[in-house]
């Protein structure tokens, strides 16, 4: 027999999406958030010749600055005030993470509850200001130097005043995507920062079938390739889609107890557990990491100095093993490290000692949490040789044909898993919204009765 909610969510249709007005209101507020952050996207930054960057642009298109001007929704090859994206601002949530499994006094104070997780978004915000300054300045210093083909300087008038104008309209640009982000997040529907992530990277792919389409007509591409690349493209979404809904349910006993002249208890359930709970987190992460150094020795490569930055920045170009060894290494550990954060297996088993549940087989308590944390682990082992294979073999792929990186594993896993959450949430009000519906009616049943 179907449960209400299910009851509940096969007999959702637009009807029910006209009346719920506080859903309505979120919607509108995220839509329109984030075509202030694609319009913001073609401000360029003062003082650059919007025509020389777009010629450098398109010439490391096929590199990591392409990779990194996709997650910045191109507001990376426009130079605009959005320039560095979000990114800072996740690489300063990675350290702030990390600190507070070193740092007892973090640990301490993320266990406060919403006062502690209000301190710690604080220590975020200052982190992200001074990533963002540091990556800012390197940026702008890189960009003095940098020359198009009729050898005119993308900066038209270079030196100080310009280093100290453009390092904080870049960090501007950042903190006001990091606000608006926590806005739409509070205010709208699904994370705020996924989704400026998400927005810029579907913003780009009717690009992307087009240029596709003139490789297809030039003959770079066979037809035979870019049905290939397609298929290929489909049968990484299906296998995103059946990974992201797959789980493991263990069993859940609670035993009959007596409470007042009633018989209280006695029901089984379940505690599902994703074989990906870290979602589109690991590749975002890995890409921040490894993506800003990569992005800064190119400005430093591209200012004419060869010898040991032209080669790394050669080492580190996608489809160099290199490249791919990182970005996988990165990937699984924060697999492993973001999983441990969201799911404690101390903590869950003894809650449940608590509550008088336990899993058939295992006495509550630390035998319990042994069990949880083997059958995480196995399962992080799955999500993580999953998320590795979606990131990196269609790529690996796409790469030897030359095609647009659009169309990458990684941007499809973004895509789809951001795509899977901001769905299930609006489900969510939609059936908060019933449910408040039922209970007026019932309340109003009773008083007539």
């Amino acid at each position: 027999m179907a449960s209400m909610a299910e009851q509940l969510a096969s007999n959702l249709n637009f009807n029910t999406f006209s009346k719920a007005e506080d859903l309505k209101k979120r919607l509108w507020f995220t839509l329109g958030a984030l075509l202030v952050f694609r319009l913001g996207s073609y401000i360029p930054l003062p003082g650059i010749d919007t025509a020389i960057m777009a010629d450098i642009a398109a010439q490391h298109s096929g590199g990591f600055l392409g990779i990194f001007d996709r997650f910045s929704g191109g507001a990376l090859s426009r130079m605009s005030i959005f320039a560095l994206g979000v990114m800072p601002y996740i690489s300063s949530s990675i350290i702030m993470q990390l600190m507070t499994i070193v740092s007892p006094q973090l640990e301490a104070l993320k266990k406060e509850g919403e006062s502690g997780r209000k301190k710690i978004n604080q220590y975020t915000r200052f982190g992200t200001v001074v990533i963002g300054c540091i990556q800012g300045y390197l940026m702008v210093v890189g960009l003095e130097a940098l020359v198009g083909t009729a050898g005119n300087h993308v900066v038209i008038d270079p030196g100080m005043f310009f280093r100290l104008v453009g390092t904080i309209t870049i960090v501007g640009g950042t903190l006001f995507l990091m606000w608006l982000g926590e806005q739409i997040t509070s205010r709208g529907i699904g994370n705020g920062i996924s989704l400026i992530i998400f927005s810029g990277i579907v913003a780009s792919l009717p690009h992307a079938v087009v240029s596709t389409l003139e490789l297809n007509r030039t003959g770079a591409l066979r037809p035979h390739e870019t049905l290939i690349i397609l298929v290929l493209a489909v049968a990484v979404i299906a296998f995103v889609v059946f990974m992201e809904r797959s789980q493991r349910k263990i069993l859940i006993q609670y035993p009959k107890r007596q409470v007042g002249m009633k018989m209280m208890g006695g029901q089984s359930t379940h505690l599902p557990i994703k074989i990906n709970s870290a979602g589109v987190i690991p590749p975002i992460f890995a890409s921040a990491i490894i993506g800003m150094p990569i992005t800064i020795i190119a400005f430093m490569a591209g200012k004419g100095e060869g010898g040991g930055i032209a080669t790394i920045a050669n080492y580190l170009s996608p489809g160099k093993p290199l490249y791919y060894i990182l970005f996988i290494a990165l990937i699984v550990f924060f697999a492993f490290f973001y999983t441990a954060i969201i799911f404690n297996p101390e903590e869950t088993a003894e809650n449940l000692k608590k509550n008088g549940g336990f899993v058939p087989g295992y006495r509550p308590g630390i035998a319990t949490a042994e069990y949880f944390d083997y059958t995480l682990t196995r399962l992080t082992v799955i999500g993580a040789a999953y998320l590795a294979a979606v990131c990196t073999l269609p790529e690996l792929i796409i790469s030897q044909y030359n095609v647009p990186f659009y169309l990458g594993g990684t941007s499809l896993l973004i895509v789809v898993g951001v795509g899977m959450d901001t769905i299930s949430q609006i489900q969510s009000h939609l059936l908060a919204h019933q449910y408040e519906g039922l209970i007026k009616k019932s309340r109003l049943g009773g008083r007539k009765g």
